[in-house]
């Protein structure tokens, strides 16, 4: 039974939600992280893609990538798991397993964010900045199979999502695809969403964060500190399969891919990339996606020091062998 806070009428819309870092300057963490230890596998008989469930096959990794926090965070996020409101897309069931790099164990009770653009690139709160923060989303003639992008770094300041600039003041009330939700005693939060969209000079990406030593109250998650700021990415075989699906395929801004991005450390689900599974004949279905995180709660990471861009790639030992 998934363990809850002691919140009264937790599943009510939440206008406002303060978290307090804790101490004085932002540790920009760049490390290797944690992951289900499970291989993704392609079933040929059922046209499916997918990754095996956790079990005791689970290895423990130093950290997760910390990586910037982006110009579009809004600390007014609503506590709910289904952050979709009326958002057109693939849906999207995101699973993601908190644990402390040190010990292993699960880390209960954390408050953990996430955040994305919507299916043409769009984050809420910041509409007039369009997609890639120049006007409306582009709509038109299918994009082609092969994303023509090249890598650009960081996006520009003004530009949505994961990129330089600091931090941008919002523009607008609107609050879809946010949210926030607490780990079980199993350090397990689900989210219901959609699968992103693309804008300007940006792979395929979800925020996400993590909050612990606060107190959940009536008013939300009081105090405490992010221990971990990071992106979530997405395979080019997935993403090339939702270009043809409306509305993803009104988008004619020019995609980024996964190795041509410039936030995307390259070191696989250490760095942020989820396992996934889905229909790979109807994407449009849905898609299940999960992911380990690797934390160290004693530690203060909250994206606005300067993390991002590409990190090392040596490979991580578990500190807990896998069977």
């Amino acid at each position: 039974m998934t363990d809850t806070p002691q919140l009264p009428d937790i599943e009510r819309d939440m206008t406002r939600r303060r978290v307090v870092v804790a101490g004085g300057a932002a540790v920009a963490a760049v490390g290797l992280g944690g992951a289900l230890a499970v291989d993704a596998f392609a079933d040929s008989a059922t046209g499916t893609t997918g990754a095996t469930a956790a079990s005791t096959s689970e290895a423990c990794y130093t950290l997760t990538s910390e990586l910037t926090e982006g110009p579009y965070y809004i600390d007014a996020d609503k506590l709910r798991q289904d952050v979709t409101e009326d958002q057109e897309g693939i849906p999207l069931t995101l699973t993601l397993k908190v644990i402390d790099s040190e010990t292993c164990k699960p880390v209960r009770n954390a408050a953990v964010d996430i955040w994305h653009c919507n299916a043409v690139g769009i984050y809420s709160g910041y509409e007039e900045m369009g997609s890639g923060g120049g006007g409306p989303a582009p709509t038109g003639e299918p994009p082609s199979g092969t994303p023509t992008g090249t890598p650009t770094g960081e996006p520009p300041t003004g530009g949505p999502g994961g990129g330089g600039g600091g931090h941008a003041e919002p523009t607008d009330d609107d609050r879809f695809l946010r949210g926030t939700w607490h780990t079980d005693r199993h350090g397990h939060v689900t989210f219901k969403t959609v699968f992103p969209g693309w804008y300007q000079g940006r792979c395929i990406h979800i925020h996400v964060k993590v909050h612990v030593d606060g107190e959940w109250t009536d008013a939300g998650y009081e105090g405490g500190h992010a221990c971990h700021t990071g992106q979530l990415f997405f395979d080019e075989k997935s993403v090339l399969l939702t270009t043809t699906v409306a509305p993803y395929s009104t988008n004619t801004t020019t995609r980024t891919t996964l190795d041509e991005d410039g936030i995307y450390p390259d070191n696989g689900h250490e760095g942020g990339l989820l396992h996934l599974k889905y229909d790979r004949k109807n994407i449009a279905r849905g898609v299940r996606a999960h992911l380990t995180l690797g934390v160290d709660p004693s530690a203060t990471n909250d994206g606005t020091g300067g993390g991002g861009g590409p990190q090392p790639t040596s490979s991580a030992s578990p500190s807990a062998s896998a069977s």
